[in-house]
């Protein structure tokens, strides 16, 4: 299928996209590269916001019921801003060593709490957690859902919502659980698909691995879509794990989905350039760029959660 970039803007290890249909703006950000980006889809002309610490995810916030602005994952906590490139303001620290963990994937649910996915950059280490960060009262809290991973990713919910998916990218596994959405209750993990995982000698550039599941998104039929990175690929599972749909990328590293556009079914995909070797970025000169797959796919994407707040407790406009 023919995929083109969005924009020219290049990024080391491109996260956390979604789409904000009032603005027909996709928003973005860049893990390595220290920034958040977003970029009009008409003419993907791209605005760069540089941050002072790595970012994991952003979403798109409101407060009292109206939008303001947005909510950011950084190594150093959960921060506001009510203005682009303005004021970073922290509502809430999550409790983790930013020595060797940070942010990582993440999204807000459908009742407006934002969830934090972390990795552990320590080699073997699994002391990652997923977060929820509740503001609908004040003052913003942070709890734990559950620990004992290497990198959280893949955070989605089914369209109900009653269902949660999460991927633990170094297990190649990805998860589902029951979630009651008002009391926020997950049942017991279950895998909704495990992947083989990387021979021992393999290297970049050569067959016999299909990457791991790394970031992920619903439609609105409940399919998972997850980007496989160092798969060179996006798949499409069905509610109960079997693989619909494989489509090849241009980038060797997909690293997260989003269905956007006018109805939602446009599948853009941020990928890596970050440690890759030369002689791969040589053969995939758009990695590190947004992708845009030309053709719709068949069914509609989610529109995006955004985070709740009841009322803004930090500073002033910048």
């Amino acid at each position: 299928m023919a995929w083109r970039a969005l924009g020219s803007h290049i990024c080391e290890l491109g996260e956390s996209p979604f789409w904000q249909a009032s603005e027909n703006r996709l928003y973005w950000v860049d893990i390595a590269g220290r920034a958040a980006l977003r970029a009009d889809a008409a003419t993907g002309a791209t605005e760069r916001w540089s941050l002072p610490a790595e970012p994991g995810c952003m979403a798109p916030a409101r407060t009292a019921g109206k939008p303001d602005g947005w909510v950011l994952a950084l190594r150093s906590g959960i921060y506001r801003a009510r203005t682009w490139g303005g004021e970073l303001v922290r509502i809430a620290t999550l409790p983790y060593d930013p020595a060797h963990e940070r942010a990582n994937d993440g999204k807000c649910d459908p009742l407006g709490r934002f969830w934090v996915g972390t990795r552990d950059e320590r080699p073997g280490g699994n002391a990652a957690g997923m977060y929820c960060i509740d503001a609908r009262g004040n003052p913003a809290k942070a709890q734990k859902m559950w620990d004992g991973a290497g990198t959280l990713n893949g955070l989605a919910w089914s369209p109900e919502p009653d269902t949660l998916y999460s991927a633990d990218t170094p297990t190649h596994r990805i998860e589902v659980r029951d979630w009651s959405a008002a009391g926020n209750r997950l049942g017991p993990p279950r895998t909704l698909h495990q992947f083989p995982l990387k021979p021992a000698h393999w290297q970049p550039g050569e067959t016999g691995y299909g990457g791991r599941p790394d970031g992920a998104a619903v439609d609105m039929e409940g399919n998972y879509w997850c980007a496989m990175y160092e798969g060179g690929r996006v798949l499409q599972l069905s509610p109960g794990g079997e693989v619909l749909q494989e489509i090849a990328t241009p980038a060797a590293c997909p690293t997260m989905v989003c269905l956007g556009g006018p109805e939602r079914r446009t599948l853009l995909v941020t990928t890596a350039r970050h440690g890759r070797p030369a002689v791969e970025l040589e053969r995939t000169p758009l990695a590190g760029c947004v992708l845009v797959l030309q053709a719709p796919v068949a069914v509609p994407g989610l529109a995006v959660n955004s985070f709740e707040e009841a009322a803004w407790t930090g500073g002033s406009d910048a």
